[in-house]
């Protein structure tokens, strides 16, 4: 294992202010979320068109530290051909990749999900590694529902998240450990918390396991939100502190930063949820962002396909890369 470069990678990956763009969404989604709502077709070339334009926004290294990519992504390159990861290195921003292969049901319990790619995974990770990327991506979902989540379901994807975390630090890739309690459902802001404080308590029981260097990885996991359908609001400070009461009890004081998936928030919410968090610090570990609609979604409707649109949305990705930034230091005061 190579310490000195993990620890390099996270220092550049938590550099102050600065947070992760989750351009990793698969072929489909890609399409789903950013092409098809705007009459582009989900082609190879759109895909790339529409990478390029994040890509190449001036100025991106100045609130964005790592991008993470989708495996044609990570070897795709701009019309010009100038390799994405060229790209990005040539501005100080981060190559990573996300090596999971998707969810499905879990045996046992069908409405659960585990994550697939287990299989074969150290030989693509150093694959990945030679193709330039310095960081990784596994996503865990766990479901809050009637009786769920099962402890089967968490414990399972505890250890797979910190069977990943192993082998990425094995090739010199800093994992980026992703367990997402997701929003969807009609649970309480208090079952969320009860819910990602069993998560976590896992996962860290996992890595610890499984002799994983914490001062090597990222954590990427959720804020403590109601329920998407709950009809229960929150403020953005009784986000900050049901999130930060969970994460002073579980998180070790050892391990480097924590970015946060949006999950679906709305770009405004992910923002002045961040920022409210980020204004109780000090704490002992990082706190950014690792957004992927939230950074994303405006910037997609500016776009639509079109060649004369690409300076315009790349304003608009470009000030969402900023609030976050800000919100990051605990800075932003609005829109």
């Amino acid at each position: 294992m190579n310490t000195e470069l993990l620890k390099a990678t996270i220092a550049g990956m938590l550099a102050n202010g600065k947070g992760l763009l989750a351009a990793d969404e698969s072929t489909k989604t890609v399409g789903k979320h950013f092409l098809d709502p705007h009459g582009v077709e989900n082609t190879k070339d759109n895909r790339r068109a529409w990478r390029e334009m994040l890509f190449t926004t001036p100025a991106i290294g100045a609130y964005i530290s790592g991008v993470i990519m989708y495996d044609e992504t990570l070897r795709q390159s701009t019309a010009e051909g100038k390799p994405f990861v060229d790209v990005l290195k040539a501005v100080g921003v981060i190559p990573g990749i996300k090596v999971d292969m998707g969810t499905e049901p879990m045996a046992d319990s069908p409405q659960e999900k585990l994550t697939k790619g287990i299989e074969g995974l150290p030989a693509r990770l150093k694959e990945y590694f030679d193709l330039g990327a310095r960081f990784a991506k596994w996503r865990a979902v766990i479901t809050i529902g009637d009786g769920l989540p099962t402890i089967e379901d968490i414990e399972q994807n505890a250890r797979d998240l910190a069977l990943y975390a192993k082998m990425c630090q094995a090739v010199g890739l800093v994992p980026t450990v992703e367990p997402e309690v997701l929003m969807n459902g009609a649970h309480s802001m208090a079952r969320c918390a009860e819910v990602s404080e069993k998560t976590l308590t896992a996962v860290f029981a996992a890595l610890n396991d499984e002799n994983v260097m914490i001062e090597g990885m990222i954590l990427k996991t959720n804020m403590v939100i109601p329920g998407s359908e709950s009809g229960e609001k929150a403020t953005p400070e009784e986000v900050a502190d049901a999130t930060l009461r969970v994460f002073h009890k579980i998180l070790p004081d050892n391990l480097p930063g924590q970015a946060f998936l949006s999950g679906g928030q709305s770009e405004i919410e992910a923002t002045e949820h961040l920022n409210a968090i980020a204004k109780k610090g000090p704490h002992p570990w990082k706190l950014t962002f690792s957004y992927g609609r939230a950074l994303q979604e405006s910037a997609a409707k500016a776009w639509g396909g079109k060649a004369e649109n690409v300076a315009a949305a790349q304003a608009v990705f470009l000030k969402r890369a900023k609030m976050n930034s800000l919100a990051a230091k605990g800075e932003y005061a609005g829109e």
